[in-house]
């Protein structure tokens, strides 16, 4: 499995990506900016996620964005 959260702390620098159910915009760690380095991150350990077909609500959080990751495996 792809480590998610530790992918997120990389781009991010905030430990906040360890905590549960944190919302990654709403808190300002997570901006368009980053989203885009998560996803090319994620197409790097070989799991690609079309922006364009996701519900953007799943990229709120890391359990959202590891399900999207789930699903692409």
């Amino acid at each position: 499995m792809i480590p998610v959260r530790e992918i997120l702390f990389d781009i991010c620098e905030d430990e906040r990506v360890f905590e549960e159910d944190v919302d990654l915009f709403e808190s300002g760690i997570l901006d368009s900016y980053a989203t885009i380095e998560l996803l090319c991150r994620l197409e790097d350990e070989g799991t690609e996620i079309q922006i364009t077909r996701i519900d953007r609500n799943l990229l709120r959080t890391v359990e959202g964005i590891e399900k999207l990751v789930a699903e692409a495996e």
